[in-house]
């Protein structure tokens, strides 16, 4: 069965791979989006990301896809889905990489985690406490599991926040504000409650 077409922006700092057989496998048509005209074909966005802030930016500015994203997810209003990196990007400032301005679609910034004796990156399996059940988590558990890999990590209003996860402290595991999702965590690699939320997500 198909949805709606999904858009998955290549901009070189996503992990597209796994991010286009997760979609692959549960019937999900997609494309890649390498330029701005690519925008219109798209009914939802998919952001993914790995690597820094800093050079993630730099990549959306040196293809020209900062401004048309803006004016897709602002002025369009089109669903999109940030995955890690790419959710990070949404808020207005981050520090990997050296200072440096987001896409500011919540306010807020991506700070690193404080120094403890816990291992960083944050990387493997954890679980959510999960805060809004609609729409992402819809059909979701309390008791799960989903992958992480993140040295940074999301700092904005708690009325954004749609679930949190512990490593340290209490932290930003997902975020949604209007046409805006974001999750730090990666779907694409957190089995079948993963795929379930890319569904989810595909559903709107």
């Amino acid at each position: 069965m198909y949805f709606k077409m999904i858009g998955v922006i290549d901009y070189g700092a996503g992990n597209l791979n796994s991010v286009l057989k997760a979609l692959e496998k549960i019937g999900i048509e997609n494309f890649l989006i390498r330029k701005k005209e690519d925008f219109s074909k798209a009914q939802k966005l998919i952001l993914p990301g790995v690597g820094s802030f800093k050079d993630a930016v730099r990549h959306l500015e040196k293809m020209e896809l900062m401004e048309p994203l803006k004016e897709e997810i602002l002025q369009v209003k089109k669903p999109i889905l940030g995955i890690c990196l790419g959710m990070q990007l949404f808020l207005e400032k981050g520090y990997e990489g050296g200072i440096c301005n987001g896409l500011g679609f919540l306010e807020g910034e991506v700070v690193p985690f404080e120094k403890t004796n816990l291992k960083i990156p944050h990387m493997g399996w954890n679980d959510l406490e999960i805060l809004k059940k609609e729409p992402l988590y819809q059909d979701i558990p309390l008791q799960n599991d989903f992958y992480f890999v993140h040295s940074f990590y999301v700092k904005c209003d708690e009325k954004f926040i749609s679930a949190k996860a512990h490593y340290g402290h209490k932290f930003t595991a997902s975020i949604q504000k209007d046409n805006i999702f974001g999750v730090q965590f990666h779907p694409e690699k957190s089995q079948n409650l993963g795929l379930k939320l890319l569904e989810n997500f595909t559903r709107l």
